[in-house]
This record gives structure tokens, sequence and C-alpha cells, in this order.
């Protein structure tokens, strides 16, 4: 189990593309909720499927993807953290879904994008920064990783 994020961005590249998209939707239904987008729920549908297509990925994509600007425009000129947080859910969603060749580590993209919408959410809280979305993350590597054993 991935202790540190080294060891964590290190377990996520070593996965096919594939396996990657499946784990990143992990990390993004943890952060889900700050965003309740229902285009975004549909993508991570589809990046959870093993036998996902081409032609799949790229609808998700397009859907996904116009929520994240959707969302980017809607946060303003002032700092709504609740609406970055939204954001960050978006652009997570969007790195579970989007073409991708050997070598990329979606899965990293997406779990630094899910951390950026917990931050905000509890800034907008009034928590500041800290939050261990991390820890949960290599737990939820740690068991992706153990069910592809099984």
């Amino acid at each position: 189990m991935a202790n540190n994020d080294k060891e964590f961005k290190a377990e996520l590249g070593a996965l096919p593309i594939a396996q990657q998209r499946q784990v990143a939707s992990l990390f993004v239904q943890r952060v889900f909720p700050l965003s309740n987008e229902v285009r975004l729920k549909s993508a991570l549908e589809v990046a959870q499927r093993a036998d996902v297509s081409d032609v799949e990925l790229v609808g998700a994509y397009q859907a996904a993807n116009t929520a994240r600007v959707e969302s980017f425009t809607q946060c303003g000129r002032t700092t709504d953290w609740a609406a970055q947080a939204g954001h960050f859910v978006a652009k997570a969603t969007v790195s579970c879904v989007r073409a991708a060749s050997t070598g990329e580590n979606l899965a990293w993209e997406s779990a630094m994008s899910a951390r950026m919408a917990r931050t905000c959410e509890t800034v907008a809280k009034g928590f500041g920064t800290e939050n261990t979305e991390a820890q949960e993350q290599y737990r939820i590597l740690a068991s992706f990783i153990e069910s592809l054993r099984k």
C-alpha cells in the first residue's frame, strides 16, 4: 500500500489505462456530492466499466468537459469555494474519461483534482486546508489492487 504520494503516483502509473479509469472514478465518487452534476455521474459510470468502448468514452468526455467548462464559468470573479469544489469534481471526472495514450497517468490527474475539490470544500466550511483525502485515496487504491488479485 502506498504511504506517500511518490509511491501512490507510481502505483497508479503502473496500471493499464482502463484500470486507471476505474480507480480514478472511485476517487471522484468520494467527492461527487460536491457537484451532483448528472453529466458527471454518467461519465463516472462509463469510466467504471472495464469493457467501455472508445465511442462511449468520447461521448462521456464531451458531456463531462461541457460540465467542466460550465462549472468554471459559474465560479465567477469572486472566489466561491463551493463552486470551485464543483469545478474540481468536474475536472477530476474529465480526467477519468479523456483519451489517453500509454504512459499517461489519468488516475493521478483525477486524484489531484479530487483533492483540490475536498480542499475547496474545507475552506468553504471554514476548516482551512487540512483534509485526509490523500490517505483515503491510498486506501482506495490498495482495496482496488486487492480486488484485482481475487
